[in-house]
């Protein structure tokens, strides 16, 4: 996959710290050396896979979708059965669409089918060529009323698609690794702020080591107001009033807006965004722009990355007028002095999501548990991992608040929906541990065993069985358990469980990840 990008050189665009990273605008990032077979038999194919992708990104402001090709090989030379990305090909980057709405407020389906279909038709595929694919809706993409309707555009592909919704925190931790702030952080080890900056929000991740360790967003973004060709207000986001009431501007629909308004409502903006990035107390207006509790001051930070469409025109990639605020915030932002220095990032605009794979394990029937396996198939289930400190024992209540930090993690309600959650827990499969990881999964899931949801675990040692007998013998008899192993998940992956396959009682397991430009 893609390594960090050679810098072409940088000349300094504001303030101390600010820097420009001028690299061209065509440039590809490096990528790494692969000496691939020249022969593709039937050999080859035994251990490589290839697969068509496609990354859709439906936000706020902005849509876009971006094709790539995957190459993937099997760990032979490990004795692994499992398959990983060696390389990622570039096939097609579509425009930048300004995410269509009708005069209700609500997202022009239509419209944006109809960008889809021109793009795949710009990037020569067909739908049915398409092996995987990830659907990311965003911001205020996601908020509006028929945000299901654009989801179930990619209904018919079935398990191809991952579809997810992505909330602050998701979002956050989207952009942080799309942008190349995570890979950052871990060579040479350093705290990292990711700063994605959108139509409708900002969303912030402090990253150290390779670990996202908080994030948090604010309602600061390029389009919280949009015009017209003529220069009328044609769209209002509710924060946009609230800052324009706090500043005594006469923001109203049709109407048209003063250049020194227009600045007025960007510096305060701008303002909103540094409290929240200095991490050092917040106005009365910040306080009501946070949709996250605030960053914590705790860690210094190394270095700075900038994504997000108002990111392009801190970096001058873009100078043009969209009929919005995004201009006006990157001028007001480039006035203010970050807490260090800003580094560039892998991707920009397009760096919430860029692709997804998928590949598949054999689990072995001798160490799972189903006690229902008419209950599988089961598609898309969003992978959530509770971070454990690796002791010979976990204390039951350590892995319950882990796992609801997981669930806050990924926006999601524990409950709501099917979740498998991995643990990779190496410790001595004794009775009294077992039973306390059985006892903190059980007592994190009480709204989804009340909703009658399986519990699905999914395990990386061979404690699938040992562990999905306990929790139905002694704390959840009525509820059903799906409890797998021996395979390796990571955040953002979402699986595919299969009917089980007799005689050998195994079932197949897919795994999507979504791939990002340092992968």
């Amino acid at each position: 996959m893609s390594s960090l990008s050679r810098l072409r050189g940088k000349r300094r665009i504001g303030p101390p710290f600010w820097h420009e990273f001028g690299d061209d605008p065509d440039y590809e990032h490096d990528h790494d050396d692969f000496d691939g077979v020249a022969e593709k038999n039937e050999f080859y194919y035994a251990d490589n896979i290839e697969l068509t992708t496609v990354g859709i990104d439906i936000g706020s402001s902005t849509s876009h979708l971006m094709f790539s090709r995957l190459h993937l090989q099997r760990l032979g030379k490990y004795l692994s059965s499992r398959f990983v990305v060696v390389k990622r090909e570039m096939l097609h980057r579509s425009p930048i669409l300004l995410t269509p709405y009708r005069q209700d407020g609500l997202i022009d389906v239509q419209a944006l089918e109809q960008f889809f279909h021109d793009a795949y038709a710009e990037a020569g595929l067909s739908r049915d060529e398409i092996d995987s694919g990830a659907v990311i809706l965003t911001g205020a993409a996601l908020e509006r009323a028929n945000s299901r309707a654009v989801a179930d555009l990619f209904a018919d592909a079935g398990g191809k698609f991952v579809c997810a919704s992505a909330g602050h925190n998701l979002e956050a931790m989207l952009a942080a690794n799309g942008s190349g702030a995570v890979s950052r952080s871990r060579g040479p080890v350093q705290t990292v702020l990711s700063v994605d900056i959108g139509g409708g929000t900002s969303k912030l991740a402090l990253v150290r080591g390779g670990q996202i360790l908080e994030t948090a967003a604010l309602n600061v973004g390029g389009r919280l107001v949009a015009f017209d060709d003529a220069g009328l207000v044609v769209r209002i986001e509710p924060s946009a009033t609230l800052v324009a009431e706090n500043l005594g501007i006469d923001l109203r629909l049709g109407h048209p807006l003063a250049q020194s308004d227009r600045r007025g409502l960007a510096n305060a903006l701008a303002d909103a965004l540094f409290e929240a990035i200095n991490r050092d107390g917040s106005s009365i207006l910040t306080q009501k722009l946070m949709l996250t509790p605030p960053l914590s001051p705790d860690l210094t930070i190394d270095s700075v990355t900038f994504s997000g469409g108002v990111s392009e025109y801190l970096h001058e990639r873009q100078t043009g007028d969209y009929g919005d605020l995004a201009r006006d915030l990157a001028d007001a932002i480039k006035q203010r002095q970050l807490p260090a220095e800003a580094q560039p990032a892998l991707e920009r605009i397009r760096a919430t999501v860029i692709g997804a794979s998928q590949f598949t394990v054999q689990v072995s029937g001798n160490t799972i548990a189903i006690n229902r396996p008419d209950l599988l198939p089961l598609h898309n289930l969003p992978v959530l991992h509770p971070y454990l400190p690796q002791t010979p024992e976990v204390r039951p209540e350590e892995l319950s608040a882990a796992i609801a930090r997981g669930f806050q993690r990924l926006d999601l309600q524990e409950g709501q929906q099917p979740v498998a959650i991995a643990i990779k827990w190496s410790g001595e499969p004794r009775y009294s541990a077992l039973r306390h990881l059985s006892a903190g999964i059980i007592g994190a899931l009480p709204c989804t065993i009340a909703a009658g949801l399986p519990v699905i675990l999914v395990f990386a040692h061979d404690f699938g069985k040992l562990v999905g007998g306990i929790i139905r013998e002694e704390f959840a008899p009525s509820s059903d358990v799906i409890s797998i192993d021996g395979i390796e998940l990571q955040e953002f992956d979402y699986i595919d469980i299969g009917a089980m396959i007799y005689p050998s009682l195994v079932v197949p397991v897919v795994v999507k990840s979504l791939v990002f430009p340092h992968t």
